[in-house]
């Protein structure tokens, strides 16, 4: 579809590379690139925010906080939150899951050996966590979701999450699905992130998608926050009574 073509009102169906077949030293350069990506545009901060935010809860709650990471690709978001949590002295146990295969063996390559993350490869939606985590993260995951399979996540992370969950994932708006396609190509990133990037913008969702897809899973209105994060990003959490 031309770029000119797109027709932000609605969610575009669209197919991206990263979604299919590839060989692990191609998805290897990729998640490479994307993860560049990710610190060049500040892609971790808005979940470190909301884990800040945490803070005093999760204190009280004692140690270790059990955090799940799905979608977790090359593991830089979590390696982050290993990271935050060492530099402000809370011990954590951190899972992540990823439904592929090489994605998981590339995230267990890249990390330091000293790392104590666990990776799972797994199909989420089917999958029931040995303790039930404290907390449920997600980044860039959900745009790659049906409608109704994002309402079946809200359900999982609702049932397995104690304190709370973040989806952080992007906004479907012209300026940064154009501002992309021109950055990417100026930073030589990966010939298919330079693809993807703008195509999971208009794949993404906007407040009223989330609203809709929240309510679908019965979380009733006021249960869940739906903020913009900059840059370009839209980001739904829950924190549960305590």
């Amino acid at each position: 579809m031309p770029p000119d073509a797109i027709d932000f009102s609605v969610r575009a169906n669209l197919i991206e590379r990263m979604d299919e077949p590839c060989s692990r030293d191609v998805l290897r350069a990729y998640l490479r690139s994307l993860a560049r990506t990710n610190r060049l545009t500040f892609g971790y901060r808005p979940t470190l925010r909301w884990l800040d935010s945490l803070l005093p809860t999760l204190k009280q709650r004692g140690n270790p906080i059990r955090i799940v990471d799905v979608g977790c690709g090359y593991g830089d978001g979590l390696r982050r939150i290993e990271q935050w949590a060492q530099s402000r002295g809370t011990h954590v146990e951190l899972t992540g899951i990823d439904l592929n295969p090489d994605a998981v063996a590339i995230a267990i390559e890249a990390g330091p050996k000293q790392s104590r993350i666990e990776w799972i490869q797994a199909d989420v939606l089917s999958f029931v966590p040995a303790q039930p985590p404290d907390l449920v993260v997600s980044a860039l995951f959900t745009h790659h979701l049906a409608e109704n399979e994002i309402v079946r996540f809200l359900t999982w992370m609702e049932s397995h999450a104690q304190i709370g969950w973040f989806i952080s994932d992007l906004s479907r708006a012209p300026i940064p699905y154009h501002f992309f396609r021109l950055y990417s190509r100026l930073l030589g990133l990966h010939p298919c992130v330079q693809y993807d990037g703008p195509i999971s913008i208009a794949r993404s969702f906007i407040h009223e998608d989330w609203q809709r897809m929240c309510a679908a899973a019965g979380l009733e209105n006021g249960a869940c926050e739906i903020v913009p994060c900059k840059p370009a990003r839209l980001c739904v959490s829950r924190r549960k009574p305590q």
